[in-house]
């Protein structure tokens, strides 16, 4: 961790509160995990204090218990995404405990549709394991009270997060199996994760349709905490399979960006240079003019319209720096970035300009930023800024 305080403040805002390390792995509790655990002390409180009066107030600290047991079990889940992942090489950046349970952020690394469903898979396996260690606990009779009540609650909740998450769709694990498969097929990551975002948003229309749909339908009392939770659960299921989805359509189309094949065709002159020098080399406003400092460095693009309305008697005279307007510091990229190399360089610099060089430093061409979003989106950009 850096020494600095303002990245390690800035990573607990953003992420929640730290818990610490376990396998080297940091684990954030997500500040929106108050807000299920307040949900489940609201709702679980009160049944608990019908079924045994004599807790009183202490029913309600039982279904905190029960919140808390519930973050265990997702931290269970989202540890052993992380461990699978360990044993292939794929470095584990954090985890966070959030209102949705959790989720596991990974650093780079290079998959394959086996070790993706395995790593995917380890999870909901884990809550099975639970699940069975419970049901062996209660079988044998041992516990009573309170501590059976929340066992039970506990062998309960992890069977139905296991076989949840292994219901064949993204955002869920189960959808790391149809993600394969078409991998596997087709040879392309890309179209199994298009292929199981919408299989992941077919699971949301079967849920809505059974726990509310069917209710509805047959007239039946609709239970109103049943159907919130459907409505908060599908929607994040159908937000996850259509990030998924667009995010593969993105990635599918990344082999399109390149910084020579995108920018067009541009010279470039030093800054002591004049309008004249410009219309030499660009005489109809094509190629693009880039001026360069003494060192070499672009600094500015030439405005194609502003040279061409300088005086014929004046243009000898006009410095080139009058008629251009100056690029963002460092706003160059070397002609042989692609891909997603070079949309994490853009991503870092200003302006929506870019010169385009060659090994020797020579400008070879001037990229735009509307290029390279049209390139990755297949629509035109609206407007600019950062890449």
């Amino acid at each position: 961790m850096s020494s600095s305080s303002t990245p390690h403040h800035a990573a607990i805002k953003k992420d929640g509160i730290p818990l610490g390390k376990i396998a080297g792995i940091r684990v954030y509790l997500a500040y929106s995990w108050f807000v299920i655990a307040g949900f489940t002390i609201i709702v679980y409180g009160p049944a608990l204090l019908v079924r045994m009066p004599n807790l009183g107030i202490w029913a309600y600290f039982v279904a905190l218990g029960y919140a808390l047991l519930l973050a265990l079990s997702v931290l269970v889940h989202e540890l052993a995404h992380a461990l699978s992942a360990k044993a292939f090489n794929w470095p584990t950046e954090k985890i966070v405990l959030n209102l949705w349970g959790g989720h596991t952020q990974f650093e780079s690394f290079t998959a394959s549709p086996g070790r993706s469903v395995i790593v995917a898979l380890a999870g909901p396996v884990s809550n099975f394991i639970l699940a069975g260690g419970m049901w062996a606990v209660l079988s044998s009779g041992v516990l009573g009270g309170v501590a059976e009540i929340l066992a039970n609650i506990l062998m309960w909740a992890n069977l139905l997060i296991g076989i949840f998450n292994v219901l064949p769709g993204l955002p869920l694990d189960g959808g790391r199996l149809v993600e394969s498969a078409v991998w596997k097929a087709t040879g392309s990551q890309d179209k199994g994760t298009i292929a199981a975002g919408w299989s992941g948003r077919v699971i949301v229309a079967a849920l809505v349709i059974w726990f509310i749909g069917v209710p509805l339908l047959s007239g039946a009392p609709l239970d109103i905490s049943l159907m919130l939770i459907t409505v908060l659960v599908c929607g994040f299921l159908w937000m996850g399979a259509s990030s998924s989805i667009n995010h593969a359509k993105l990635r599918s189309r990344l082999y399109l960006v390149s910084a020579a094949g995108l920018a067009e065709p541009a010279v470039g002159l030093p800054n002591a240079a004049s309008v004249a020098d410009v219309l030499a080399v660009s005489p109809a406003g094509s190629p693009a003019v880039v001026i360069c400092g003494p060192d070499g460095k672009p600094q500015g693009v030439v405005d194609p319209g502003a040279a061409a309305a300088v005086p014929p008697e004046a243009v000898a005279t006009t410095p080139v720096t009058a008629v251009a307007h100056a690029l963002a510091a460092g706003a160059y990229v070397p002609e042989w970035s692609k891909g997603q190399e070079l949309i994490q360089y853009l991503a870092r610099l200003e302006g929506g300009e870019y010169a385009v060089v060659d090994h020797n430093g020579t400008v070879t061409g001037l990229l735009r930023q509307q290029a390279v979003v049209t390139a990755i989106t297949g629509k035109e950009a609206r407007g600019s800024g950062r890449a």
